[in-house]
């Protein structure tokens, strides 16, 4: 018998982790964990026996699941670190003791529960302390990062824009593909990575940053370029039928990745009418109608029509703070998810390039498998289909909203 039955799991994968000789790299941050773990993992296959994160498995319970996949032969093990407030970086930090840390960014994410962007950059930041001597990898001129960066004792790899250590050339993306010129510490080198959206080369850098970290070449991070496999959920690309095109990146939404995604829609979009069914962003606090507005004015700006769903989301059709009137443009409001399945067939015409995004709580994955499935179909199935019914949506441990 164990008084408390989480703090024995971690103490238990923490005896696993001291047990075992695999590098281990965390990765946190407020945008971009998932894809950044998924990118490196992929980019180590090739170079090393490497256990990695499954999906979301990024909490209390989730960590410790993946540290007890770790078998003698592992050499390199990518683990995913989320949080929900401060002090739990550091609690999952402490299980996994990391050679390598990556915080991929800081972002409006939980400010209902942390309140500024500055604690929301001191709780992702606990994971310099146990990295130690190790290596860090963080975005460049992160200005909210720099008064715990100089806790950092060990190589620090900054990636981003031109001058930092990793950076991008140039790049191009051609179909379901984006071609890349790498620049790392001043060696380059062209990678062909099997994603679209020019956001995930973000990602891509800080992989790269703790792939070289690690102790491993650019040049051997090419290969594994080309089989990047990102979680479900994120960023996923489908045809329709009557040459239509499906966006799915419904994990999860902050205004940073909203806007990223919309980007990603325009990119893959070609002649295609772009349209964005865009749910509610939670866990913004006071300013969440204000995000709201920025998304939505974003959107209209690059002529995608919206198609809001949820509470907050009737914000992404409000023009300035002090506009009241609904239905900007051509975009429409759906109170529920329900509401905007039961409109689709007439909301969203034949050849669109849709993109569905919201926040996990909202599971709007359902407008997307309604989408995928026509009409008749999901009549035949009761309303909605499968996806009414919650049918494929991820129970990852870290459903609790930890990011």
């Amino acid at each position: 018998m164990v008084d408390d039955c989480q703090r024995a799991l971690g103490d238990l994968a923490g005896a696993v982790r001291r047990r075992s000789n695999a590098i281990v790299v965390a990765v946190t941050g407020s945008v971009g964990k998932t894809s950044t773990k998924d990118i490196l993992a992929a980019l180590l296959a090739p170079v090393a026996r490497v256990v990695a994160t499954s999906g979301n498995f990024n909490n209390e319970i989730g960590v410790p699941l993946t540290v007890f996949a770790l078998e003698p032969e592992t050499e390199v093990m990518v683990c995913e670190l989320a949080m929900r407030g401060r002090g739990q970086i550091a609690e999952l930090a402490a299980i996994v003791k990391p050679d390598v840390g990556v915080i991929t960014n800081i972002a409006p994410v939980h400010l209902e529960l942390m309140g500024t962007l500055e604690q929301v950059a001191a709780a992702k930041a606990e994971i310099i302390a146990e990295v130690g001597r190790g290596g860090l990898v963080v975005p460049a001129n992160e200005v909210l990062l720099e008064p715990h960066l100089r806790f950092h004792t060990g190589r620090l790899v900054t990636f981003g824009h031109e001058g930092a250590d990793v950076c991008v050339v140039e790049a191009q993306v051609r179909g379901h593909e984006t071609h890349a010129l790498i620049d790392a510490f001043g060696r380059r080198a062209m990678f062909d990575f099997s994603f679209s959206g020019r956001h995930y080369l973000q990602d891509a850098l800080a992989a790269i940053g703790a792939f070289i970290a690690i102790g491993y070449t650019l040049e051997e991070a090419k290969p594994g370029a080309r089989s990047v496999e990102f979680s479900a959920l994120r960023g996923h690309i489908e045809e329709l039928p009557g040459g239509g095109l499906l966006l799915n990146d419904t994990y999860n939404a902050n205004p940073l990745s909203m806007k990223a995604a919309i980007d990603h829609l325009l990119a893959v979009a070609g002649e295609r009418p772009p349209v964005a069914v865009l749910g509610d962003m939670f866990e913004l606090g006071a300013g969440a109608p204000a995000y709201h507005r920025e998304v939505g004015q974003y959107a209209r700006a690059k002529g995608v029509r919206v198609l809001a769903v949820g509470t907050l989301a009737r914000d992404y059709l409000r023009g300035t703070e002090d506009e009241t009137e609904d239905g900007a443009d051509d975009g429409v409001w759906y109170v529920t998810v329900e509401e905007c399945i039961t409109a689709l067939p007439e909301a969203i015409a034949i050849g669109s390039a849709v993109l569905v995004k919201a926040s996990r709580l909202l599971r709007l994955e359902r407008v997307a498998e309604a989408i995928l499935t026509p009409p008749a179909s999901r009549a035949a199935d009761g309303a909605g289909g499968p996806a009414a019914n919650g049918a494929g949506a991820p129970g990852t441990p870290d459903d609790g909203g930890r990011r």
